[in-house]
């Protein structure tokens, strides 16, 4: 077969760029993500719990396609991030590449953490897939501040989900942790702590068991938040649907 030249191969990624319309530096992606806010949007994500001080309320489609038009840019994402514009700091973890992410950088972004939407948004489209995921949850598990602990049990559940290598082990060695911060109160900590609960409990059926165990000691502390956390887990970890999924599963 005739190999492609180079000259081909320069104006395929000519076109590619042309098509997409766009210039990518930092500057013109904030005054495209300024373009496409609205401020109905920035008021419908306050009811949401979504509060930044700097936030042009784009929404998540029109951040998907703004993505899909830049591509990868690890130089972008931190220019992005570093912009403090909140449409800007979730299209950065859409945009960065999972394999130059450090465990320094993890720490940076989620300090920057300053809503659920944030800490969310960087954890499932960025963080999960970094080779640093479960170090950095497991650390930030312990932090003080709300929007940091939440980001590792965020982490932690997205990693039940996405991570198909881990093995039951490394989640049955999270649920003394879940247990441990079960009494901790503060609303996007408890239910954050409930969701990896679920997710773990969801992934086989040995995590099923053990994640039931976790939740029926949680029941016995003296404590509304956690026995908040079992009872909605419980309700679903033992339901026809999720018991019937993993016997499938199983086979």
């Amino acid at each position: 077969m005739k190999a492609r030249s180079q000259s081909s191969s320069i104006r395929t990624k000519l076109s590619r760029q042309s098509e997409a319309g766009l210039a990518c530096t930092c500057a013109s992606i904030l005054a495209e993500l300024r373009r496409l806010g609205t401020k109905k949007n920035v008021e419908g994500m306050a009811r949401f719990g979504i509060v930044a001080k700097n936030v042009y309320g784009v929404s998540k489609p029109k951040l998907d396609s703004l993505a899909r038009r830049i591509g990868k840019d690890h130089k972008l994402a931190l220019e992005l991030w570093d912009s403090g514009v909140h449409d800007a700091k979730i299209l950065a973890g859409m945009i960065d590449e999972p394999a130059k992410v450090s465990a320094a950088q993890m720490n940076r972004w989620a300090r920057g953490f300053d809503n659920w939407d944030t800490c969310d948004g960087t954890c499932c489209h960025l963080f999960v897939f970094a080779g640093v995921a479960w170090n950095r949850a497991l650390e930030w598990t312990k932090h003080s501040g709300e929007f940091q602990k939440r980001a590792g049990f965020a982490l932690i559940a997205y990693l039940a989900y996405r991570d198909k290598r881990a093995t039951d082990a490394q989640f049955k060695s999270v649920l003394p942790i879940l247990l441990r911060e079960s009494c901790d109160d503060r609303n996007f900590v408890r239910k954050a702590v409930n969701w990896a609960l679920r997710n773990i409990g969801k992934r086989n059926l040995a995590l099923n068991r053990a994640s039931i165990a976790t939740a029926e000691r949680m029941k016995k502390l003296d404590s509304r938040a956690a026995r908040w956390i079992a009872a909605d887990a419980l309700r679903e970890l033992k339901s026809g649907s999720v018991q019937a999924r993993l016997q499938r599963k199983k086979k």
